[in-house]
């Protein structure tokens, strides 16, 4: 499974490449949210230091822009334009899923909607260009010295927590009672159980 190939990356390359992005992501974002808002300031969704839009979005970015990486003026306005509509939709999707988005640009010049604005659609491209020519080499010749089976492991623990915190801050967010599905699913244990 994990040597399987999508666009010439490997399975374990792919989510390796994913867990660090999430965690770069988050880190940037917070330090800087941290200075805004001149206090420390988690900018994940769930409590583990973990932003999967940036995870998703470097290592889509990076499988997309790559043929450009020769061109860099090409590779920033491919960045910021993709990056751009991929806030956008990220930030529809998690309105009509979840009722809100964990951003707001409003008090931005140049903003659509509070969701997307020029200033971070400058930034997006900077970062396509830092991602592409610099920084993915980095990384992946840093996680290539982990042995596949420590580093498929501990991505397999990292994502699996990861999964739970996520999924039970959508619970939350969403005001799902979990005890009353723990209730139900063990009412239906024991009726099982009792049939045999």
């Amino acid at each position: 499974m994990w040597t399987r190939e999508i666009m010439g990356m490997d399975m374990l390359g792919i989510v390796q490449a994913f867990i660090t992005y999430s965690m770069l992501g988050w880190l940037v974002e917070s330090i800087y949210m941290s200075i805004c808002n001149k206090r420390l300031t988690n900018r994940g969704f769930a409590k583990g230091p973990f932003c999967p839009i940036y995870g998703f979005g470097a290592v889509l970015g990076y499988m997309i822009l790559h043929p450009l990486a020769e061109n860099k003026v090409a590779l920033y306005v491919a960045g910021a334009v993709i990056a751009t509509i991929f806030e956008f939709f990220v930030a529809r999707l998690m309105e009509k899923t979840l009722g809100d988005v964990w951003w707001d640009y409003s008090e931005k010049p140049l903003n659509y909607k509070g969701v997307i604005c020029a200033e971070s659609t400058i930034a997006w491209g900077l970062y396509a260009v830092i991602i592409v020519c610099y920084l993915h080499d980095m990384i992946m010749t840093t996680v290539e010295r982990i042995p596949t089976q420590i580093g498929a492991i501990v991505s397999g623990v990292i994502i699996m927590y990861y999964t739970l915190d996520f999924l039970y801050h959508v619970f939350v967010a969403l005001d799902i009672n979990m005890g009353q599905y723990v209730d139900k699913m063990k009412e239906t244990y024991r009726a099982f159980r009792a049939k045999w």
